[in-house]
C-alpha cells in the first residue's frame, strides 16, 4: 500500500468538494461522510442507505458500524455536512430500497470498490491541484488532521483511531518533528 497524505489546506478540501459535488454527487458525499467521520474506507463503502436513514426517510443522528478491521461496534453522530451531502445525494439519486449500498456502483445492486472511489479522489484532487499523493485513507488522515490542528487532544484521536499510542497518531496523521520544534521556536514567553 502506497504512503498517503492528510489533505492539510481547507481550501483544497473545499475544492474538492465543490469539483465532486459538480461531477458526482455519490464521489461527493463519499469524501464529505469520509473527511467528517474519520472511518476506514473499508467501513465506508460497506454502508447500506439504512445505516445512514430512518425508515421515514430522515438522516439518522448517529450511524452504528461493525469494523471489518477489528469486528468492533462503533457508534458515531452525523455531522451536519455530512447530514446535508447525504440527503443531497439521496433526493437526487433515482429510486432506492433502504437495503441497498449508500455508495452503489452504477449497477445500483453492489458497492463500489475501493480502486473506484480511489479513483474519483484522485481526478478530484489532481484537478484542484493537490501535488501530495491522495488515496482513499486520505480522507480518514484528514479527518483526524484537522481534529488535531482544532485543538483535540492526541489521546482522543488515537482511541477514535484505535491506535496503541499517541505518537503513532501523530506519525499517522503526517505531525512532523519540524512542526514540533515549531511550538518551541514560535512561543518564545
Amino acid at each position: 500500500m502506497e504512503f498517503v497524505e492528510p489533505i492539510r489546506d481547507k481550501k483544497k478540501i473545499e475544492a474538492m468538494k465543490l469539483m465532486l459535488r459538480g461531477s458526482n454527487l455519490r464521489d461527493y458525499c463519499l469524501f464529505v461522510l469520509g473527511i467528517n467521520s474519520g472511518l476506514r474506507v473499508s467501513d465506508l463503502l460497506q454502508l447500506n442507505i439504512e445505516d445512514v436513514l430512518s425508515e421515514r426517510g430522515k438522516v439518522l443522528d448517529r450511524i452504528t458500524i461493525r469494523e471489518k478491521k477489528n469486528g468492533k461496534t462503533k457508534t458515531f453522530p452525523i455531522s451536519n455536512n455530512s447530514r446535508k451531502a447525504i440527503e443531497e445525494y439521496l433526493e437526487k439519486r433515482a429510486s432506492y430500497l433502504r437495503s441497498e449500498p449508500l455508495f452503489a456502483s452504477r449497477k445500483g445492486n453492489t458497492h463500489i470498490q475501493r480502486v473506484q472511489a480511489w479513483k474519483a479522489l484522485n481526478k478530484a484532487a489532481k484537478a484542484v491541484g493537490i501535488k501530495d499523493r491522495i488515496g482513499t485513507h486520505t480522507l480518514r488522515k484528514t479527518f483526524a488532521y484537522h481534529a488535531f490542528k482544532q485543538g483535540q487532544d492526541i489521546t482522543l484521536l488515537q482511541k477514535l483511531l484505535n491506535h496503541s499510542a499517541p505518537s503513532i497518531t501523530l506519525r499517522y496523521i503526517g505531525i512532523t518533528q519540524d512542526q514540533l520544534d515549531d511550538v518551541y521556536l514560535t512561543l518564545n514567553l
